[in-house]
């Protein structure tokens, strides 16, 4: 059996009918034997509590199967004479039809309900997507249209003043060409990647990978843009390998450490520390800049969330992407700040570990 098909129900789905039906005759042999107890009337209130129990998991064709089920066997082994269809008693035949006409009445009513209910949230669904939609654009339209103005009118001015224009201008709009198309390259990256999240269709490539070659790698890339700040990180050659995704956690920490250049002064400390704790793998990126307030903190991993009053630009959907790809390892990231004080990220991943790497180095 698939352990995956049991996760995420199509086992109970697929097999649905031969379940319901074993189910009905295992409850109905274990209230057979407490009839000297109970009599014969207390089985059916239990039976239709477990034919309630189907409505609300299976289809209404299940539902009806055991409904009708459930009735022939209260029926055959419960109601006097036992063991055949015939009812002697008018008052038992009443019941007996009762209690058919309400397992009938009560899996339309469950089947209603849950048509209804999928209706409603469909419908919620859609209005979720088409608020995010609009909020997508209107965060969007400024960000993409900021560096595609810069590119334009760099390019335009080289072209209509090509002739004039000295190597050292020439340089400094092709400068700007390049960080807009990273800035453009950076927002076009982030929509992608929340729109895996929220397709879910993030699937982990799984590798061994020194960690301190991920964070490395990432520093490289922030080369430029952490010009002026201090970043603090000593590689550790004890660490482990973990297997996790390097691309998504390089992705993780980019956005991590982009955030604390973008929203802290020139001549921040950004420290970048690893830690093996029992199963887990700490990460925490601190800095020590101007924090966040108190109030904001439960909103900072929201998508589109900014610093309210901030003058810095973003889309807002950095930190949620990390927090997305963070939690597609079965892993949390919390953050600890104090306003004027810095901020703390703190990333736990329950990685698998191995030691290979220190058996070389001995």
């Amino acid at each position: 059996m698939d352990l995956l098909s049991l996760k995420n129900g199509s086992f109970l789905k697929r097999f649905q009918v031969p379940i319901s039906v074993v189910l009905i005759f295992g409850v109905a042999i274990l209230l057979f034997y407490t009839v000297p107890i109970w009599g014969y009337r207390i089985p059916a209130l239990v039976l239709l509590m477990v034919v309630s129990l189907f409505a609300l998991i299976f289809d209404i064709k299940t539902v009806l199967i055991s409904s009708i089920l459930s009735a022939l066997i209260w029926n055959f082994f419960f109601i006097p004479p036992l063991f055949t269809f015939h009812i002697a008693n008018g008052e038992d035949g009443l019941m007996f039809l009762m209690y058919f006409i309400i397992a009938l009445v009560h899996t339309t009513l469950s089947f209603k309900i849950k048509e209804t209910e999928k209706i409603n949230r469909d419908k919620e669904d859609k209005e979720k997507s088409i608020q995010l939609y609009n909020t997508l654009l209107n965060s969007l339209s400024h960000e993409l249209k900021t560096p595609i103005a810069a590119i334009i009118g760099a390019v335009d001015t080289i072209k209509d003043h090509d002739m004039d224009l000295s190597d050292k201008n020439k340089k400094e709009l092709i400068n700007q060409i390049e960080i807009a198309g990273l800035r453009l390259n950076k927002e076009v990256e982030n929509l992608l990647n929340m729109s895996r999240l929220e397709s879910g269709s993030i699937k982990l490539k799984l590798d061994w990978t020194d960690i301190n070659e991920v964070i490395h790698i990432v520093l490289s890339k922030l080369d430029d843009q952490s010009k002026g700040y201090k970043i603090v990180f000593q590689s550790n050659e004890k660490l482990p390998l973990l297997k996790i995704d390097s691309l998504l956690m390089e992705q993780v920490l980019y956005n991590l450490i982009h955030n604390a250049i973008r929203y802290t002064p020139v001549g921040t400390t950004i420290k970048i520390e690893v830690k093996i704790i029992d199963d887990i793998c700490q990460l925490e990126i601190i800095d020590n800049g101007p924090g966040f307030p108190a109030n904001e903190l439960p909103y900072v991993f929201n998508m589109f969330y900014r610093l309210p009053h901030h003058k810095t630009g973003g889309s807002g959907l950095g930190l949620s992407i990390a927090k997305g790809f963070v939690q597609a390892h079965n892993g949390n990231i919390e953050l600890k700040s104090i306003k004027n004080e810095g901020a703390q990220f703190i990333i736990k991943l329950p990685a698998e570990f191995s030691y290979l790497n220190n058996i070389n180095n001995e």
